[in-house]
């Protein structure tokens, strides 16, 4: 189906099911008019694997281009390519695509705060062009004034408030929507644009906060960074407060720290909070590939998820730090080991100003997903009830249990089920995580170290070896057979026990058989991405599974045998281990440390390997005796391994504690300090 055929098919209803989304292509317009005369047709750009241009203007430069000669996606965010047409004056643009954006957004479907960042944007900075017609601009105002900006406003719908990109962005769209309009009643709340201001402020300011202290708990999310940038780009561009600018310049600062850190060669290779299956088996495809280009030099301007690198084209007000794009660039170095701690413990919760009874830090609790959490349950019933959330479809699998919660509520016992089915009901709650990449000129490694084994998964990503943007590796154990929420090979039906030193990782698997309210385990294997045709060399001895692209290699083990899938699109590309209870160990090597491709094959085969029952005992030719296991601890050359409790940043260019009052980070022989708390924003040089 062309994107055209997409776009123009009627339909009367607009409803995704959280539990069955695949990524932001699920989401598009409806009913939009066919593209002009003289659109173009597309015309990809190619991936860069290393920086293609040295400044930023140049690489801006370069994006604008590929926005220009090629058309805007059918999906939701597709549409802020014909923002850089209207800012550039060179047509034709898609007026009925961004007609269509304003209807998603009258029509309150889920994301359409991602859509009303576009058209905050267009309001503020594009709405003298001569692109833009009258009749266009009274609809985005219109749209502007009559949308619902927060739960507890009148209206029934199924958007999401709640999660930590979403809460960042309605409340900057309250915010600059009421600077927009200070005097004007919004017709949904009958608030003032001043009102508006007011109550968005804090939820900003508390917002930043969280992340400055304890990082995002969509940790190194490579699809929910794009969003956060679009938000925090909004407010320093359009903001009339000081403060709330310099904030969110600063957390941008620290959420490009984070991926210069975890990143290799333009590919955002790492532990991710949130993942989506297509994203994590192909770098060029990640939501921040079109960011790691423009910001880096490397990674791919993909046509697809585009709003982040989009509104930083159009960008006026940030510059990156010059020490942060350093960091990106040290690929050569021989080894990078970063340690860093995103999250919070929901115990702690009022260690960061949050009440278990207040309905503001609900929203903030949320952030984290914390649905049925034995300590939020109560607060977030409270919500469901004040918020008339029982209606939204997000809850649809909530309601058919009101009844009995509501005399659950009243006898006082929500918390204790809570506490009984938490491994299920809490699966995609994100509380503190330990992360750890390891990275060399030929490969990275990273992980969630011992990331709540046993709970239901979501969609956190535990580990990936990552030698190319589809040369990678990981390993899940299936919730179910769809590329959905938990599924196949979004996220996990039951969380690994996961530890690594450098270049080795283990992965222990013990499978749920609980059923649940949100997915019943079925599927009692474990399985690994491990795409033949992505490597130079692949060879099976020894029960591993050898891979090599360029000079980088990996090795693979599964405790309880293996088996290639040989059928359907993941043919040679999933190996498959039977059984609920497996260990897979994986070990990295490269050809300027371990030899020969064939030297490597040899040491490791040849290294010992013992296990018994859920425990490991591996003397890696690169890292030594190695212990571990589903319980105990980790432990390297007889000594025992920290797991937890990792600094805010552990690394060769910065070390803060957790949490700090300040970050300061070298690279490259330039140097930025970050102080939220004080306004602080001092860099030697910004990248030009």
């Amino acid at each position: 189906m062309s994107e055209n055929e997409k776009n123009t098919g009627a339909e009367e209803s607009f409803v995704h099911d959280f539990f069955q989304t695949t990524g932001v292509a699920d989401f598009t317009f409806k009913n939009v008019d066919p593209p002009p005369k003289g659109y173009p047709a597309p015309t990809p750009d190619k991936y860069s694997s290393v920086p293609f241009a040295e400044s930023y203007e140049d690489r801006k430069k370069a994006l604008v281009a590929h926005c220009l000669s090629n058309p805007a996606c059918s999906h939701i965010k597709g549409y802020y390519y014909e923002l850089i047409r209207i800012s550039e004056g060179k047509g034709p643009v898609y007026e009925s695509l961004i007609e269509g954006a304003l209807n998603y957004i009258d029509q309150r479907f889920d994301c359409s705060d991602f859509v009303m960042l576009g058209i905050v944007r267009l309001l503020y900075q594009l709405k003298d062009s001569k692109l833009v017609s009258r009749d266009l601009l009274a609809h985005a105002e219109k749209t502007i004034l009559d949308f619902k900006y927060m739960p507890d406003e009148p209206g029934i719908d199924s958007m999401c408030y709640w999660t930590e990109n979403h809460v960042i962005m309605f409340a900057v769209n309250e915010y600059l929507a009421g600077q927009l309009y200070p005097d004007r009643i919004f017709t949904n709340s009958d608030m003032t644009g001043h009102e508006k201001m007011t109550r968005a402020r804090g939820r900003i300011e508390k917002w930043l906060e969280l992340r400055f202290q304890t990082g995002f708990s969509e940790w190194l999310s490579h699809i929910y960074y794009d969003e956060d940038v679009t938000a925090l780009i909004n407010l320093v561009d359009f903001a009339n407060a000081p403060q709330l600018v310099r904030g969110a310049q600063i957390v941008l600062d620290l959420l490009f720290l984070d991926m210069a850190l975890n990143s290799y060669h333009g590919v955002f290779g790492s532990s991710h909070g949130r993942s989506y299956a297509e994203e994590k088996r192909d770098g060029a495809v990640e939501s921040t590939t079109d960011l790691e280009k423009l910001m880096f030099g490397m990674g791919r301007y993909a046509g697809a998820d585009n709003m982040g690198a989009v509104s930083l084209a159009l960008s006026k007000s940030y510059r990156l730090p010059r020490a942060i794009r350093e960091i990106a660039l040290d690929y050569d170095r021989e080894e990078v080991v970063n340690r860093q701690r995103m999250g919070i413990r929901l115990d702690q919760a009022r260690r960061w100003g949050l009440s278990y009874n207040d309905l503001d830090s609900g929203m903030h609790f949320l952030t984290f997903e914390a649905y049925l959490h034995p300590l939020t349950v109560n607060l977030v019933m409270r919500m469901f009830d004040a918020y008339r959330w029982w209606d939204n479809q997000f809850f649809e699998p909530f309601k058919p249990f009101r009844g009995l919660i509501r005399v659950l509520r009243s006898l006082g016992l929500m918390p204790a089920l809570a506490w009984l089915v938490k491994k299920d009901a809490c699966r995609n709650t994100r509380e503190e995580v330990n992360l750890y990449t390891y990275r060399t000129p030929d490969y990275q490694f990273a992980c969630a170290q011992d990331y709540r084994r046993g709970y239901g998964g979501d969609q956190q990503h535990i580990w990936q070896a990552t030698l190319s943007p589809k040369a990678v590796c990981f390993t899940t154990h299936p919730g179910h057979e769809e590329n959905t929420s938990g599924g196949y090979w979004v996220g996990s039906g039951t969380l690994p026990r996961v530890a690594q030193e450098k270049s080795v990782l283990i992965a222990c698997y013990k499978a749920s058989r609980m059923p649940g309210l949100y997915m019943t385990n079925k599927l009692f294997f474990t399985h690994a991405w491990f795409p033949k045709k992505e490597f130079e060399e692949v060879r099976e001895e020894g029960g591993w599974v050898f891979g090599r692209k360029g000079d980088g290699y990996i090795g693979l083990y599964s405790k309880n045998g293996y088996r290639w899938q040989d059928e359907g699109e993941d043919a040679g590309c999933e190996v498959i281990a039977e059984g609920r209870k497996n260990i897979w160990v994986c070990q990295m090597g490269r050809k300027g440390v371990d030899g020969t491709f064939d030297e490597f094959i040899a040491r490791v085969t040849g290294a010992a390997l013992r296990f018994s029952g859920l425990s490991v005992v591996y003397h890696s030719p690169t890292e030594g005796k190695l212990c571990f296991g589903w319980r105990g601890a980790f432990r390297v050359g007889g000594e025992r391994m920290p797991l937890s409790d990792y600094p805010r940043y552990a690394n060769q260019y910065v070390d803060a504690p957790f949490p700090p009052e300040r970050i300061e980070v070298g690279a490259g022989g330039h140097s930025v300090i970050l102080d939220l708390k004080r306004g602080i924003r001092r860099a030697d040089e910004y990248c030009e």
